[in-house]
């Protein structure tokens, strides 16, 4: 049997995946966790190990999609937490390998809350009355929380669902002609390598801002974005951990990412003549959290 307490499963080692492991890993000895042994599996290492020898290991966390799927392949007795993935991904899993979600088989979800998303827009663009928002199958299930947090900010919704009758330039032209900003979900049938560059031509071009989910979206021509480092989500992740080897009572639902950063596109901001800060959205942003 091997000598390990914390299973770490990656799935590529490529840069975000060895940036949330190494926070994973220090957070953990940070915290005084060093006598608990940690490992680092590819999915293709874990699969060629005897389960039997992974009965000592008291923690797992998954990060990716493909290290989840190889983990719920496992009969494992040990917790299991999910990270450096979306929700709808981890709902892929649960489906494919016959799974529940619990507090011993959770997800840290990838999406930042609609909740942090809608705010953002609200203290970056005080003005906005409606906000566009595209539909796809990922992303649908989310409509109707988003409508009532937008209802109880004063918000408005102009909305489009994407299908056979409704390829994305019409939809996207009819939410954009009653919007103030587009806020973009992540759904690969909305927002993909292959159309975005045109959809952000579109939207400077009729002069509405688009909030979007990551960096690569802000470098890309998007106004703004919310998002969570690979290096925070390893260290949220490692808190979870402590808790299960503190044997703390773990939460029920996933976990939502608690710490963020925000990226501004200077020169999109300028075309649109906006002057934003992004240390003071920032702080701005996470004061309004902490409020209870």
């Amino acid at each position: 049997m091997l000598e390990v307490h914390v299973g770490i499963v990656r799935s590529q080692n490529s840069a975000p995946y060895l940036d949330a492991t190494q926070a994973l890993v220090n957070s953990l000895a940070r915290q005084g966790a060093t006598h608990h042994p940690v490992e680092v599996w590819s999915p293709a290492e874990l699969a060629a190990l005897p389960v039997a020898s992974l009965s000592g290991v008291k923690v797992w966390v998954a990060l990716g999609t493909e290290a989840a799927t190889a983990l719920a392949r496992v009969q494992l007795q040990a917790p299991v937490l999910h990270a450096l993935l979306p929700r709808r991904s981890f709902e892929r899993v649960l489906r494919a390998c016959a799974r529940k979600a619990s507090a011993r088989f959770n997800v840290l979800e990838l999406d930042q809350p609609l909740q942090r998303q809608l705010a953002l827009i609200r203290l970056a663009l005080p003005k906005t009355r409606r906000v566009g928002v595209l539909w796809g199958p990922d992303s649908l299930a989310k409509a109707p929380v988003l409508r009532s947090i937008a209802s109880s900010q004063g918000l408005a919704l102009q909305e489009a669902r994407l299908g056979e009758e409704a390829p994305l330039f019409a939809a996207l032209q009819s939410v954009l002609d009653g919007s103030d900003v587009l806020l973009a979900l992540a759904d690969p049938l909305v927002f993909n390598s292959s159309n975005l560059q045109n959809l952000l031509m579109t939207t400077i071009r009729v002069q509405v801002p688009l909030v979007a989910f990551s960096p690569a979206y802000v470098r890309a021509g998007a106004l703004l974005a919310v998002y969570s480092t690979p290096p925070q989500v390893g260290a949220q992740a490692a808190q979870w951990v402590l808790d299960v080897l503190a044997n703390r009572v773990l939460p029920e639902l996933a976990l939502q990412p608690l710490d963020f950063e925000i990226s501004v596109n200077e020169p999109v901001a300028r075309v649109l003549g906006l002057s934003l800060d992004v240390q003071a959205l920032t702080l701005a942003l996470k004061r309004q959290e902490q409020q209870p």
